[in-house]
């Protein structure tokens, strides 16, 4: 059942606030259902437009390109993993316990719901998985990070390692750690389901305790 929490996105990525209109809602919907059936290369919003009956000059009062409406999703899905970091670690103290509960959560919020009913949490995690590293793998990622577009992979990741330090506050790499995790969570799902020969893990029917286990194996012997 989705909750209830309004998710923040840097206004840089945006020309109005898609949350905040009925159309702006079915572009977000739509859209994600649209790159993931093209792929992000060959997503237009002439498509897009023709998908919800709607012009591709209403879709640009909303954004600029498509690779703002990308950065914007992969934005969106990274802030409510956070969120949910938050909001489970919430009054635990000891860091052991923490790193198990921000593996979990990493690994988890691919099943939950996400905070609005017309932001479906399969399709969203699908576009994570094959279109996110789109999202700031490419040529302008150095401008484009100084308008701040990837503040919130940045928020999270910040989070997760300072989860890490806690463990072991002379731990050396605990941003590459943090990062190596986030990856893992979404490349080894990728690989489970797609190129089982890349992965030592098996995901069937969403049980995914065998990736938390390797996760958790992962950063407990790396911070020993």
């Amino acid at each position: 059942m989705a909750i209830s929490v309004q998710i923040s996105i840097n206004k840089n990525l945006y020309q109005r606030d898609p949350q905040s209109t009925d159309l702006g809602q079915r572009i977000i919907q739509e859209g994600i259902a649209l790159i993931n059936e093209l792929g992000i290369e060959s997503f237009t919003f002439k498509k897009l437009a023709a998908r919800i009956n709607s012009t591709e000059a209403s879709i640009y009062r909303y954004f600029t390109n498509k690779h703002l409406l990308l950065v914007y999703l992969v934005s969106y899905y990274w802030e409510w993993v956070r969120f949910r970091i938050d909001f489970n670690t919430m009054n635990v103290e000891d860091p052991k316990q923490k790193i198990k509960i921000v593996i979990k959560t990493i690994v988890d919020t691919i099943r939950m719901a996400t905070p609005v009913a017309y932001i479906d949490r399969d399709a969203l995690h699908q576009l994570v998985i094959f279109e996110g590293t789109k999202a700031y793998h490419v040529k302008e990622v150095d401008e484009e990070n100084k308008q701040g577009f990837f503040h919130t992979l940045k928020m999270l990741n910040s989070k997760i390692s300072g989860i890490i330090l806690e463990l072991n506050p002379a731990f050396p790499y605990p941003k590459a750690a943090a990062s190596d995790l986030l990856e893992m969570a979404n490349n080894h799902s990728y690989y489970a389901e797609h190129l089982p020969t890349l992965t030592d893990i098996k995901i069937e029917k969403e049980n995914t305790e065998e990736l938390e286990q390797m996760m958790e194996y992962f950063i407990f012997r790396l911070t020993q």
